[in-house]
């Protein structure tokens, strides 16, 4: 078994931020009205008829008509009702090349006949959960732990959000220090102490409604990309309490939504180090997706916790899991093995068979069949063929890629930050924020009438599937909607 990780290249951090930094600068370039009246009339109207009917029947009893933020869909989400490959299948029978892959898990393949069968098997055999020990939950808490050297245990949970949470306890216990610390713009998932300062560096509890204001006492956020950000929040925090715990997403915030340098988790790593802080990896993207021994194997760190999600189910439910050090880990010990005093933790459906089965069963494939190189040099063929696109059309969007996690930014919607000290600039950045938002959701529908899912318009992952020829089809249907971008 190999922990290598498969990765051809590294983005240029700074190039990518001054190209974001230029693109806020101008004017907004989006799809035409005309183009987006046609896309609307001529396709989703006209051949999207049933999942536009379903919808309309499931806003009725489903609040917006959907459960998962990732399926709405301008000017209306779409059923879909077969996964294959990297391909979709939606109600109306129309087809579509997969780059939202269920927000990152498949790196495989979505729904791959080899975890299939030893699920069915399952199935017909133990069903999907009893409450007590299977087999498959030792076996992929090994496979994990063979696959991330600084993994000595793990416990699954059954989000990557549940994951996040409990290691933010788990670090108060092992440090008895006050403070979380987290990168601004980073997405540990929606818990309360947690949801704070994301999507847009800088925005504290702006965008968690719901979350009283008293929960984010013990959580700070730093910029992105810059250690000394986080050594002055640190430096801080020796004076209220201490910092438990520094969270990490390691290639930039929302998957890199802004890139970090290569040596950056080498540097929070240090400075983790120098203050008592535990260094808390949140791969629950990177897992499994940059390579077998993740971003902590390419980046040479070492993290003390790992909060995993996403692939560690193969794409079924049930993904989430923190692995870390074993005296760090004793803190989840569930009694007779555990310290005196326990993380809280649980779920009734954590580490359930069928979870535990699927997650086993597509580790051992992906390893099997190096399935990490060929996404990520899909990623790359994807992302070079995106950035000719962009110089033929003399666009201004920023093409980049972290291996299989590909980034096409057309509006910048993200890069913007806020500054306290200059309040007056705060109003104007909500309102740039939400103009270019509503317009990434027109080219997101522009993408999907062309046969494209994308992540929010924005993001596209690449699995083990893609061929050069696929990636040449979809480069032809991203140049069809190109052709109709104007300035607004």
């Amino acid at each position: 078994m190999s922990n290598t990780v498969e990765l051809n290249r590294y983005v240029n951090a700074k190039e990518v931020t001054r190209q974001l930094d230029e693109l806020i600068s101008l004017p907004v370039h989006t799809i035409s009205a005309e183009a987006l009246k046609r896309y609307e009339e001529e396709y989703f109207d006209q051949k999207c008829a049933r999942s536009k009917e379903q919808i309309g029947a499931a806003k009725k009893i489903i609040p917006g008509g959907v459960q998962h933020n990732l399926a709405f869909n301008h000017p209306f989400p779409l059923v879909f009702t077969k996964a294959s490959g990297h391909m979709l299948t939606d109600i109306d029978g129309n087809e579509y090349y997969d780059f939202l892959q269920s927000g990152g898990p498949t790196v495989l393949a979505s729904n791959p006949a080899p975890v299939r069968e030893k699920v069915l098997e399952l199935l017909e055999t133990c069903g999907p959960s009893t409450g007590l020990f299977h087999e498959y939950e030792y076996l992929l808490a090994q496979k994990i732990s063979q696959c991330m050297p600084s993994v000595d245990m793990f416990r699954m949970y059954t989000s990557g959000t549940e994951a996040a949470m409990v290691a933010a306890r788990v670090a108060r216990l092992a440090t008895k220090n006050k403070n979380i610390v987290k990168m601004g713009g980073a997405y540990h998932g929606w818990s309360d102490q947690l949801a704070y300062g994301i999507r847009i560096p800088g925005t504290k509890g702006l965008q968690s409604h719901g979350i009283p204001s008293f929960c984010f006492k013990h959580t700070q956020e730093f910029f992105p990309n810059d250690l000394n950000s986080l050594e002055r929040v640190l430096r801080r925090n020796k004076l209220r309490g201490g910092t438990a715990g520094v969270f990490i997403e390691p290639i930039g915030p929302e998957s890199g939504t802004r890139p970090v340098d290569f040596e950056f988790n080498k540097g929070v790593e240090a400075l983790c180090r120098k203050y008592g802080a535990l260094f808390i990896f949140d791969e629950v993207v990177t897992g499994f997706r940059l390579g077998m021994s993740g971003a902590q194997g390419y980046f040479g760190v070492s993290p003390d916790l790992t909060i995993f999600g996403k692939v560690i189910a193969g794409g079924y439910p049930g993904a989430g899991g923190l692995g870390g050090k074993n005296e760090y880990m004793k803190f989840l010990g569930a009694g007779l093995d555990g310290n005196s005093k326990k993380a809280l933790s649980g779920g009734t459906l954590a580490a359930n068979p069928l979870s535990c089965a699927a997650g086993y069963h597509t580790l051992c494939e992906m390893e099997r069949t190096n399935a990490c190189k060929t996404a990520n040099e899909m990623g790359d063929i994807l992302t070079d063929g995106l950035n000719e696109l962009i110089k033929k059309r003399k666009l201004p969007f920023v093409a980049y890629n972290v291996g299989s996690v590909c980034h096409l930014d057309t509006l910048g919607t993200m890069h913007y930050s806020i500054n306290w000290g200059k309040p007056w600039q705060i109003p104007e950045v909500l309102k740039q924020t939400s103009l270019r938002k509503k317009e990434m959701e027109h080219i997101g529908a522009a993408y999907m009438a062309e046969g494209l899912v994308t992540l929010a318009g924005n993001r596209l992952y690449t699995n083990a599937t893609y061929t050069k020829e696929d990636i040449a089809e979809v480069l032809t249907r991203f140049d069809n909607v190109f052709e109709h971008i104007v300035v607004m």
